[in-house]
């Protein structure tokens, strides 16, 4: 591992089977600490090179617990985090009203580790209960629309990161790999990223992947659409710069998107808006999420459309059954 330090200090890249065999090393605990923390800080200082990440991409799926949900079609919607910018839970949001709509949806999320709540914090403050079985996340599929796949329980291997990445506080490479692990692999992908370099890394990976895939990342910093300014889109149709007026929405100052000082400020705002007591700017950021989101999974529809069936799922409370059908079976299992 020192020579690969010094070779990273150096300013050199790693070929793409190097950052595989690397990140399966630390995985497996047979890289110290100090190291691991050496390893990870690079990446904050210097981009990611596309042949890293899919190095570090292979090596987290071919060892975590994978999951076939592909007769579901569904769509995953996930940001890489660490954008600073606490917001609420927009793309967890957005996934619910995706599912009310009716378009299933295959959620990978995880604790926060640089934000107040991630998608797990906040649903387990819901009284969430996660599983990694096959036939209990069919269920919730077929019932609620969605399921939730929590990150450390389908790449066990990483238990020997988490620590590390507790400790630093700060985003490290691992959160741009959370939205490309998803351990149900699913076909279409929506994944919000943190900075324009990054949004086409990750645009040079779906290349010729079959997948269907669109990647936000709003102009001002958001790993999501925020309509507090342009976004940039990228997906299997090229590169797009949209406005909130474009989207068909309203502008809206960056305060308007505050997720609170706590777990529980998170949760009550969540329910706000699932339960139709949002301001506009909250409800207008997930449907515009979500509205892309149901576009990438059904490329048959227009924007309009698909951003109609996403506000037509949020006001007429489909996605709040959605969730309410999701948290009850849940508690089940």
């Amino acid at each position: 591992m020192k020579s690969i330090l010094n070779k990273l200090f150096d300013h050199q890249a790693l070929d793409q089977e190097t950052a595989k065999h690397i990140l399966t090393q630390i995985a497996k605990g047979d890289i110290n600490t100090s190291q691991m923390a050496a390893f990870m800080t690079v990446y904050l200082m210097r981009p990611i090179t596309v042949e890293e990440l899919a190095g570090f991409r292979d090596a987290m799926l071919e060892m975590c617990n994978a999951v076939n949900l592909s007769a579901y079609n569904p769509v995953d919607i996930v940001g890489t985090g660490g954008d600073g910018k606490n917001t609420f839970n927009i793309s967890t949001l957005s996934s619910f009203i995706v599912a009310g709509a009716g378009q299933p949806v295959a959620k990978h999320g995880n604790n926060s580790v640089s934000s107040v709540s991630g998608s797990s914090n906040v649903l387990v403050q819901a009284g969430v209960k996660f599983t990694n079985e096959q036939d209990k996340l069919e269920e919730l599929l077929d019932k609620a629309g969605i399921c939730f796949l929590h990150a450390p329980l389908f790449h066990p291997a990483m238990a020997n990161v988490a620590p590390v990445r507790k400790e630093l506080g700060v985003r490290t490479f691992f959160n741009i790999l959370g939205p490309l692990t998803n351990p149900s692999m699913p076909k279409n992908m929506v994944n919000g990223v943190y900075n324009l370099g990054l949004a086409r890394l990750y645009g040079y990976l779906y290349q010729n992947s079959g997948k269907n895939f669109t990647i936000l990342h709003a102009l001002d910093g958001y790993d999501e659409i925020s309509l507090t300014g342009a976004v940039k889109l990228i997906n299997n149709k090229g590169e797009h710069t949209l406005s909130a007026q474009d989207l068909g929405f309203d502008q809206h100052p960056e305060a308007a998107l505050y997720g609170g000082n706590s777990v529980e400020d998170a949760a009550t705002i969540f329910m706000n808006i699932l339960e139709g007591r949002s301001t506009a700017a909250q409800s207008q950021v997930v449907i515009a999420n979500a509205g892309v989101s149901i576009q990438c999974a059904q490329p048959e529809l227009s924007l309009e459309e698909a951003m109609a069936k996403a506000k037509e799922s949020l006001e007429s409370g489909a996605a709040l059954r959605s969730f309410k059908t999701f948290v009850e079976l849940s508690q089940k299992f």
